[in-house]
């Protein structure tokens, strides 16, 4: 019965491949990659010459019988494209294969650009909450933010640069306007960690046209009880808000950080206030 091995990869330095990585990928009698030709590279860069097969997200289930088959006789690495495979990456179904079968499944951590991110960013490590990618359509992506809205703990997304300044005006208008980091080529030569608030990032990358994969760290909503307001406090700033043009949702964002109040509460009151 062989093991299933989940090898972390380099997400840019090569040099921060590890030792028992570099064995465990020679010693193994097949690799399942997500990209022959990127870690066709990876092999031959390190003199690797084990026989790999692709495991992508359009084949990840037609594939799972042939892998199991060899596990059957010897050891089998998954790796991704980079970083740690299975997170956010074809993996899980595999792992649950290989346990259900009785076989072992033994991590190789390594690079993970999602706990990259959010060790350099400076806001709470502690306590954290990793989302993967928001939702494409800009509705689910609402939906799913609202969800987040009152979490005490930071949160870690990933992003596309096309879909970037969509994500962070939602995030702004949702959760109001916290500091965060927007981290992207992490590792490599050009690597940028934009620390800030979410406004100040948005314009950044107005100017500066947003390149590679994102990972974006905000931080979660402040809980001070000892800062709620009164509802009277609440209705004169909801009141000067309207006044100001604010949209509802906006307003609702931005007071639920200052007042301590729920968003979905002062959103009501707000409807009710220009009802």
């Amino acid at each position: 019965m062989g093991t299933l091995f989940l090898v972390a990869t380099p997400i840019g330095n090569l040099e921060d491949i590890s030792a028992r990585a570099l064995r465990t990928l020679s010693e193994v009698q097949l690799i399942a990659v997500e990209d022959t030709r990127k870690t066709g590279r990876l092999l031959k860069h390190f003199n690797i010459s084990t026989r790999t097969t692709s495991y992508y997200e359009y084949n990840k289930i037609s594939k799972l019988d042939l892998i199991l088959e060899s596990l059957d006789t010897g050891d089998v690495a998954l790796v991704s494209d980079a970083g740690t495979p299975a997170l956010n990456d074809p993996g899980y179904e595999l792992v649950c294969a290989a346990l259900q079968a009785g076989h072992a499944v033994s991590p190789i951590p390594g690079p993970s650009a999602p706990l990259a991110a959010l060790v350099a960013s400076g806001l709470p490590t502690d306590s954290f909450v990793y989302l993967g990618y928001l939702p494409r359509k800009s509705a689910e992506r609402r939906r799913s933010i609202l969800e987040l809205e009152n979490l005490p703990y930071t949160l870690v997304f990933l992003e596309t640069p096309h879909r970037l300044q969509e994500a962070l005006a939602d995030l702004q208008e949702m959760l109001g306007d916290r500091q965060m980091a927007a981290a992207r080529e992490l590792t490599k030569l050009h690597e940028e960690i934009l620390r800030s608030s979410i406004s100040i990032v948005r314009q950044h990358f107005v100017s500066h046209p947003p390149r590679g994969e994102f990972t974006l760290v905000v931080a979660g909503k402040k809980i001070d009880s000892s800062a709620s307001w009164t509802e009277e406090q609440l209705q004169s700033a909801i009141r000067a808000g309207l006044l100001q043009g604010e949209s509802a949702s906006a307003l609702a964002a931005r007071l639920a950080g200052e007042s301590g109040w729920e968003r979905r509460k002062i959103y009501q009151k707000i409807i009710q206030h220009k009802a």
